[in-house]
């Protein structure tokens, strides 16, 4: 079996971000990690590898440093890494991204391929299922749990309150929530070797049957308009009122609000 896991690089959102003039993210100024949700993927195909003896590929689309996060995925038991980069794949919205990395997808051989739901620098959930279409596979998405039966993978895809039972025939595509696993750690050989491992380098010639009007900025239907990294709140409403009147008057702004 081969499992190719997508994985992102995104910004360290808690040291705060910063962009570029063109509204992007300025990715190179940022601490970065791997994306939570890619990374429960990434546990889930190391369990298939612990389980069936699959063979693990990490693929990432990004910056020449965005090499750090596919070692850290050989670190944690990955087999290879891919880092697809290009200046002109830079400012790619969603439909470049996925047109790029279906673009590699197509060099590569695969049974299963997994991605996170979303990414914590976009959150749109969107990239994976794009892919799936570009490739013409079945996709299942919000994972919660999966599991391998013949040449069929059966998932526990959450929704709302419960979830569905859905099986599909392999080549398809999973994408998979954060509460999916808790992700191993790096261990101090995984690290070792991972730091001597080749990573696989393509480029925009690589890229198998993609137009060049799908990718990068100029290939982005989705346009920013205005970047910010705080939204301000206003000041709010104050009042001053003794105990008996701020009881009833918290009581009816919950109610106008249909909360009670």
């Amino acid at each position: 079996m081969k499992v190719v896991v997508c994985i992102k690089q995104v910004p360290d959102t808690k040291g705060g971000v910063k962009f570029n003039p063109d509204g992007t993210l300025d990715r190179a100024a940022m601490m970065t990690i791997m994306n939570p949700d890619d990374k429960a993927g990434l546990e889930a195909a190391l369990r298939l590898k612990d389980q069936y003896g699959a063979e693990v590929t990490v693929l990432t689309m990004g910056l020449p440093k965005a090499e750090d996060v596919l070692r850290e995925a050989m670190a944690m038991g990955a087999d290879k890494g891919v880092l697809v980069t290009d200046r002109v794949l830079g400012g790619a919205d969603t439909w470049a991204t996925s047109q790029t990395l279906a673009g590699a997808l197509r060099n590569m051989e695969y049974d299963l391929i997994i991605t996170g739901r979303q990414a914590i620098d976009g959150d749109t959930a969107q990239v994976g299922p794009q892919i799936s279409e570009h490739l013409n596979i079945p996709v299942i998405s919000y994972a919660q749990n999966l599991k391998i039966e013949g040449d069929s993978v059966i998932v526990e895809r959450q929704y709302d309150d419960r979830y569905h039972v859905l099986k599909a025939k392999m080549p398809c595509l999973i994408t998979a929530l954060a509460e999916l696993n808790e992700p191993r750690y790096m261990t101090p050989g995984g690290i070792f070797d991972a730091c001597k491992a080749e990573i696989t380098v393509w480029g925009r010639a690589d890229l198998k049957d993609v137009e060049d009007s799908n990718l990068g900025l100029k290939g982005s239907p989705t346009q920013i308009a205005k970047a910010s990294d705080k939204v301000r709140k206003g000041a709010g409403e104050k009042v001053a009122l003794d105990p008996a009147e701020s009881v009833e008057y918290i009581v009816g702004k919950l109610k106008e609000k249909h909360v009670i």
